[in-house]
């Protein structure tokens, strides 16, 4: 199995001709951003994104930061056409991790690539060959996944299995359901989040998945033991060493005097 890659562009023939410069990528087409959002919102395993700037519709860069807004840690490629500085600096500033002018040199495409998924931390593809590949790859779509609606019939897709199947068999290799290691993930990073950022209750749902906020603290005091905001409170402001008083600090046995100076004879 290759790396996923999202090419976006609306020239059909360019993604014919991308697809077939780097067949060591599997390359996922999409012709304009509005398809690529659509995309992207759903549970999915695309490592990288290939953007060209200039679209109809959304120009490039708008779907750039709407991209980052969904999937902030994914890497992505901006393509141009147009040499312009001031595309470079709009990209720049949506927060593009490259900016590569058509036409593209295979070469420079090829090394911005696998140095934005080096740099990215993205690890190879699972080889999903057996059933153990195939179990360690679910949990893996399941963990990039953990801010979207992740169903069994998702995972399934993923690894060409059949939903009942594939909960059977990973309730045998784990020791639980499929949809309790889901939940585990979410309260996971729900904990990252309430410690991390600042984000109150109802964006922290949000950001997990939840749009009721009365589910998610259910669902959060039940694994956890507390509530979301009683469980910031205990681990954002740990207990201070209690302060001797000053009786105790300064006993007779510890103080010393400092002593007199001696008057000098002028």
């Amino acid at each position: 199995m290759s790396y996923n890659i999202l090419l976006v562009d609306d020239d059909h023939e360019f993604r014919e001709e991308f697809k077939d410069a780097f067949y060591e990528y599997q390359v996922v087409e999409a012709s304009n951003g509005e398809d690529a959002l659509t995309l992207l919102k759903k549970p999915n395993e695309i490592d990288l994104v290939v953007l060209d700037v200039m679209m109809p519709g959304s120009r490039g860069t708008d779907i750039l930061k709407q991209i980052k807004d969904i999937s902030p840690g994914l890497g992505i490629i901006i393509l141009t056409g147009h040499s312009s500085k001031d595309v470079a600096v709009e990209a720049l500033k949506g927060r593009a991790d490259d900016y590569i002018e058509k036409p593209i040199v295979i070469d420079k495409m090829k090394s911005s690539i696998d140095n934005l998924l080096e740099a990215k931390g993205k690890k190879g593809p699972i080889e999903a060959t057996d059933m153990t590949g195939k179990i360690a790859k679910v949990k893996n779509f399941a963990e990039r996944n953990w801010d979207k609606k992740v169903s069994l019939k998702d995972a399934a897709q993923a690894v060409y299995l059949s939903p009942k199947y594939l909960s059977r068999l990973f309730k045998e290799s784990t020791g639980i359901e499929f949809s309790e290691y889901k939940l585990g993930i979410k309260i996971k990073r729900a904990k990252e989040l309430l410690l991390s950022t600042g984000y109150n209750i109802d964006q922290i749902a949000d950001k997990v998945g939840y749009q009721n906020i009365e589910s998610f603290i259910r669902i959060f005091k039940k694994l956890t033991g507390s509530t979301p905001s009683a469980y910031r409170k205990k681990n954002n402001n740990p207990k201070k060493p209690k302060r001797l008083s000053k009786k105790k600090r300064f006993s007779r046995k510890t103080l010393k005097k400092t002593p007199k100076r001696k008057k000098s004879r002028s």
